[in-house]
């Protein structure tokens, strides 16, 4: 890590800019000049976005919501590496004390033919949606909420369905993946519910549906390579996919039915 508390950087951004999803895209230059190294990644593009409305130029999009790590929005590559340089950080909790005066930052949205780009860093996500769609929850009725302590669940799997269910779905996996899969997104999602007594009657039924719809968003498939998870802002652990696997296969021998599945079958 580069920069010290309280002092200023003057930085060269290259930055992709694309008017639409039908637009040729193709990296522009500017200069971000005294930022501070207290303030965000997204701060210092509030900068220079300010400084291109005042000249009347087209400000750079970038998605972007609870600016708190929390609602998984920000995602972009920075240097080639998903939200940047620092390990177990989204983009929004970035600082700028990461980078060195005078360094040149490569900034892209991600690359995935299954996240199409709306708008210079901006991608359509609503794959994920659609994956949730097709299981990602629990439909039967589980009557009202017992006490916390009323139903036993062993730690280790209250603790693997806590660390599945910290996804916050904002495609670092995929942007990082040479395969740009989804699995370590989707096994999450398998895995947050699978892991609790209520999500047991879908378990197999949920793990087929959600694959299935995975690859008809024409996601790649995964060959454990690590770096879903070395990208993941909330390091969640590839287990969850041997575990989805391990369900997958599973739900094909019993011989569960895909169809009514959102958007699957």
């Amino acid at each position: 890590m580069g920069g010290s508390s309280g002092r200023t950087l003057n930085l060269t951004l290259n930055v992709w800019r694309q008017a639409g999803p039908g637009s040729a895209g193709g990296f522009k230059t500017y200069q971000a000049k005294g930022i501070s190294t207290d303030a965000s990644f997204l701060e210092m593009l509030d900068v220079v976005n300010e400084e291109l409305a005042a000249k009347g130029e087209e400000p750079i999009a970038f998605d972007h919501d609870c600016r708190e790590g929390i609602c998984g929005s920000c995602g972009m590559l920075i240097n080639g590496t998903a939200h940047g340089p620092w390990k177990m950080t989204t983009t929004c909790q970035l600082h700028m004390r990461a980078f060195r005066d005078g360094e040149t930052i490569t900034i892209e949205p991600w690359r995935a033919s299954a996240f199409p780009v709306v708008k210079d860093l901006v991608v359509d996500r609503s794959a994920f949606d659609r994956i949730i769609s097709a299981g990602g929850y629990v439909s039967i009725a589980t009557g009202n909420a017992p006490d916390g302590n009323a139903l036993p669940i062993p730690k280790v799997d209250a603790d693997a369905a806590m660390d599945a269910a910290e996804c916050i779905g904002c495609g670092a996996c995929v942007a990082a993946c040479p395969n740009a899969s989804a699995s370590l997104f989707t096994s999450a999602k398998v895995s947050h519910l699978g892991k609790l007594p209520q999500g047991q009657p879908e378990r197999y039924r949920r793990a087929l549906r959600m694959v299935a719809q995975m690859d008809l968003e024409h996601f790649g498939g995964c060959s454990l390579h690590g770096e879903c998870m070395e990208a993941c802002p909330k390091g969640i652990s590839i287990d969850h996919i041997m575990q989805m696997n391990r369900d997958y296969v599973a739900a094909s021998w019993k011989g569960e039915p895909i169809a009514k599945a959102g958007g699957a079958g």
